[in-house]
């Protein structure tokens, strides 16, 4: 009776987590000690199982620091798989849409890959470390997959989320940053070019690449050098503006870019539940990778067969939207009444001036129906919701380029 009457005094949530339920385990990153350092906010979320900041100080201003000084995050809860050996470039032309033949060593391209049927597993960038050596980054974990499919090709698959730190240096003062940082030639990098440069008693990898549409690099180094990088380019930045941000100013930057995210503006094969929601490659814009003269790759027979009968069923389309009410997750109608699509990202852009929005539509809207396109937003007044009805129209993706992306060598800001 007494022992009974002890547990039942003790509140529910703390008896099952004195055993361990309800523990949330996160991952620290290699730049954690630096980043715990700057949260200003407690603000997290969960990337892979790793701890990730939201924001650490203030998303508007991380925003802008990306597009008007220079922003630091870090990436390496992204999915790495080192593949090489001497059949490492047919075994990845056979899994992904794009000719790895024509991916020179030193150089990364973007690229996907789907399942027999045709629809999209994943999208990532793969980088030719070597001739044989290739490293892919992406957003799930494929491995066993990956290991299946290698069956046959004299080729290792080797996962190194943990073993590899990655940081993003965004904005137009990056290139000044690692100039100072004592990197010499990094003005030579186009975009999409990598070099190898020594950090330390180690290598540093840099890739002039992002996930902002803005001049930008992205550093991949070994672990235990992660926090030597991080104060390496700290230090050379306090000149620059260089701060440290989360993932909702990169969000608005991404989707400025026009930059699409796996689970977020489609479902993944592995990941959809429902049979409607997979998606191929020309339904989510990215059609343009699909190469039909490389030969056979997983995929390929159902796409070129929906090609050429004309059955895809969906397209993702950029919407510029009436007001500056952001329409995330609206629905989108024709003639504000038949429900054609759906918005999976939206945003008030700071740099285009112009109310964005990434969204799936139902074929034929926004294919060859473009026009009297509505979405559905409901904004809070006074705390109440109201439904709002807005005009949108098809616009080109990105939103908005900027000329210092691509400039070789980059200006000096």
């Amino acid at each position: 009776m007494g022992t009974t009457a002890k547990k039942a005094s003790t509140p529910y949530a703390a008896r099952i987590a004195a055993r361990g339920h309800f523990r949330t385990l996160r991952l620290d990153t290699p730049f954690q000690p630096r980043i715990d350092a700057l949260m200003k906010r407690n603000d997290w979320y969960s990337w892979g199982g790793y701890r990730a900041p939201n924001s650490l100080w203030d998303e508007e201003l991380e925003y802008f620091a990306i597009r008007s000084q220079a922003s630091l995050f870090d990436i390496s809860p992204m999915v790495k798989y080192r593949i090489e050996g001497p059949d490492a470039e047919a075994f990845l032309n056979r899994i992904t849409l794009r000719d790895v033949a024509k991916l020179r060593s030193g150089r990364v391209h973007y690229t996907a890959w789907c399942d027999d049927e045709g629809h999209v597993l994943d999208d990532g960038t793969l980088f030719r470390l070597a001739d044989n050596r290739f490293r892919l980054c992406c957003q799930e974990r494929h491995l066993p997959w990956l290991h299946d499919s290698a069956f046959g090709y004299d080729v290792a698959v080797v996962e190194e989320t943990e073993a590899i730190a990655g940081l993003s240096l965004q904005g137009p003062t990056a290139f000044a940053i690692l100039r100072e940082a004592g990197f010499a030639g990094i003005e030579r990098l186009k975009v999409f070019d990598l070099a190898y440069f020594q950090h330390q008693n180690g290598t540093v990898t840099i890739s002039r690449t992002g996930f902002t549409g803005d001049l930008g690099y992205e550093l991949f180094v070994p672990a235990e050098l992660a926090l030597s990088l991080w104060d390496r380019l700290m230090d050379a930045g306090q000149a620059r503006g260089i701060r440290a941000i989360g993932y909702t100013a990169l969000n608005r930057a991404r989707l400025e870019a026009g930059l699409i995210v796996a689970n977020a503006d489609f479902a993944t094969a592995e990941h959809a539940l429902r049979q409607d929601r997979v998606r191929m490659p020309d339904e989510i814009g990215l059609g343009f990778m699909v190469d039909l003269e490389k030969g056979h790759f997983n995929g390929r027979r159902a796409i070129a067969r929906a090609r050429e009968n004309k059955t895809l069923r969906h397209i993702l389309v950029g919407l510029e939207i009436e007001g500056n009410i952001p329409a995330e997750h609206a629905i989108v109608y024709h003639r504000r009444t038949r429900e054609v699509g759906l918005v999976s990202a939206a945003a008030w852009s700071p740099l285009a001036k112009r109310n964005i929005a990434i969204a799936s539509l139902a074929r034929p809207f926004g294919d060859t129906v473009t026009d009297d396109l509505w979405v559905e937003i409901y904004a809070m007044r006074e705390l109440r919701y109201e439904k709002l009805m807005k005009r949108a129209k098809i616009v080109p993706r990105p939103f908005m380029k900027l000329d210092r992306r691509t400039a070789t060598p980059p200006a000096d800001f």
